[in-house]
């Protein structure tokens, strides 16, 4: 398994009134396409957005995104 970082924005979108991607994106200041492939983990978010997308959902960060490692890496 590779390093990786996973979310859980599409549920908490949801959980928040059923928010859109659009209305996400317009609030932390990125493209809808940026909140897509951050969903899809195609693209991993900077630290600090990762943090502004948390707090949008009012949620601690470990709620919102997960790391993943392989333990292979680790010497």
């Amino acid at each position: 398994m590779a390093n990786s970082i996973t979310n859980n924005i599409r549920y908490f979108r949801f959980m928040q009134n059923e928010m859109t991607q659009k209305e996400l994106a317009d609030l932390v200041g990125v493209s809808r396409q940026t909140i897509i492939a951050i969903e899809k983990e195609k693209y991993a978010p900077s630290l600090e957005l990762a943090f502004q997308i948390s707090h949008i959902f009012n949620q601690p960060l470990e709620s919102v995104f997960s790391y993943h490692h392989s333990s292979t890496n680790v010497k």
